[in-house]
């Protein structure tokens, strides 16, 4: 949500945000329902007003004033029948228009209009060259006895999994691995509910524009989270944060699900785009300074940097353009990391900026100079299994199939240096 004096007074800022992004919405249109809103709003709180003072003077009026008095009454009462009505219809009509404009990018952002306009910051790390033809994900996994879809599929449907063996430890190891990681720098961590209420969705800006990608339980009202970020940032909505509590920095676990809707015939084989999956998520709630938000978006986007690293990725950093930034986002970059089975680097983390966006959503403020003002918030991935499970498998196979596991990660599977193959396959060599 923005700032409702931005829009009236410099309404040309937001039509250009919604064309760099790409996002269909009409401001004019918004500016009109406001206006008519304001109106409403002040001529039904005169009429309300008017009508308690006549109810409280009435019986102390003379009898020879009663009747005028009574049909003024009446009259109120039929102008409020028309215009209450009027004022909630339009009241709806501008929040939701309100709820789908988007937030300036900040200076600096790319202009463009997809993933292909995102420009490349760096790249870090060596992409391996094999002495023998690579192994997709789905290869290795099978060759471990490490997945089921099949079974997966027959009783939850396209894109389902199931882990197994030694894959299940790997990215219980992951998660380990990054929880401990946020924890040490001073993040607290929280396995959060998965299940929300609508409020949380339309607080962190998922709703109403991502309401398609999101599973909804009908019987209960509840909404499936597709990422810790929406509960983490939920569990402080419509409070005060003492500002000496700023910046906050909390580690969400949780698994998360996405319809993956518009996917169909991309990314068929293989566990790179599920419906189910599990993520260790970073989220900071800040004083409201956009230097300050830009120094902290540096430091998630490090934490993630250094977990790559620790796990020898070798992966590249963008600056993410305005078509492929999402509604409230004013700063977004993504990390890449090299996947050799699709010959490219495939997207495994997101970090964003939003400026109050979501804690004006949200209600989070905290004071300043004895008034409240609401907050920033900053969100990144820090660890994304499957698909960090992809790569780190990819990556680090060996021509007899095993698996290399970096020192950094080994206390984590018990010392466990290599993992080697036991699925049927384990024995059979590859042409």
């Amino acid at each position: 949500m923005l700032d409702l004096e931005l829009v009236r007074n410099h309404p040309e800022i937001i039509k250009e945000a919604a064309r760099v992004k790409g996002i269909p919405v009409d401001v004019d249109a918004f500016l009109g329902l406001d206006e008519e809103r304001r109106k409403l709003i002040q001529e039904v709180e005169k009429l309300r007003q008017e009508r308690n003072d006549l109810s409280q003077a009435i019986p102390r009026l003379d009898p020879s004033q009663r009747p005028q008095a009574l049909q003024r009454a009446a009259a109120i009462k039929k102008e409020l029948e028309e215009k209450e009505p009027r004022l909630r219809d339009v009241e709806e009509a501008w929040r939701d228009l309100l709820l789908r404009l988007p937030n300036p990018p900040a200076p600096g952002t790319p202009v463009g209009e997809s993933a292909d306009d995102n420009v490349e910051i760096r790249r870090v790390g060596e992409i391996p060259s094999f002495a023998f033809p690579p192994r997709d994900h789905m290869e290795l996994l099978e060759l471990h006895d490490a997945v089921e879809i099949e079974r997966a599929v027959k009783f939850a449907g396209s894109r389902s999994y199931i882990l197994k063996n030694m894959a299940v430890f790997l990215e219980m190891a992951l998660m380990q691995m990054a929880l401990d990681l946020l924890r040490e720098r001073g993040y607290t961590p929280m396995s959060v509910p998965v299940m929300v209420r609508e409020e949380a969705m339309v607080g962190t800006g998922y709703f109403p524009l991502g309401r398609e990608e999101v599973y909804h339980l009908q019987r209960d009202d509840l909404f499936l989270i597709g990422t810790s970020e929406v509960s983490l940032v939920a569990s402080r909505q419509q409070e005060i944060i003492p500002k000496e509590e700023l910046p906050l920095r909390l580690a969400g676990i949780s698994p998360c699900f996405r319809r993956e809707v518009g996917s169909a015939g991309k990314d068929v084989r293989g566990l790179y785009r599920v419906h189910q999956f599990m993520k260790v998520e970073q989220v900071i709630i800040a004083p409201a300074d956009p230097e300050l938000s830009h120094q902290l978006h540096m430091e998630l986007l490090q934490n993630a940097e250094d977990l790559l690293q620790k796990l020898e990725l070798p992966y590249r950093v963008v600056h993410v353009c305005t078509g492929d930034m999402g509604q409230g986002q004013v700063e977004k970059h993504d990390i890449e990391t090299w996947m050799p089975s699709r010959g490219s680097y495939g997207e495994t983390h997101s970090c964003s900026s939003f400026y109050d966006f979501q804690a004006r959503r949200s209600g989070i403020r905290y004071l300043e100079g004895g008034k409240p003002r609401y907050a920033y918030t900053l969100n990144n991935t820090l660890a994304a299994s499957p698909r960090l499970l992809i790569a780190l498998l990819e990556n680090h196979q060996r021509e007899d199939g095993s698996i290399y596991i970096p020192p950094a990660l080994r206390p984590y599977m018990g010392g466990l240096e290599v993992i080697q193959p036991r699925g049927p396959r384990a024995t059979q060599k590859r042409s």
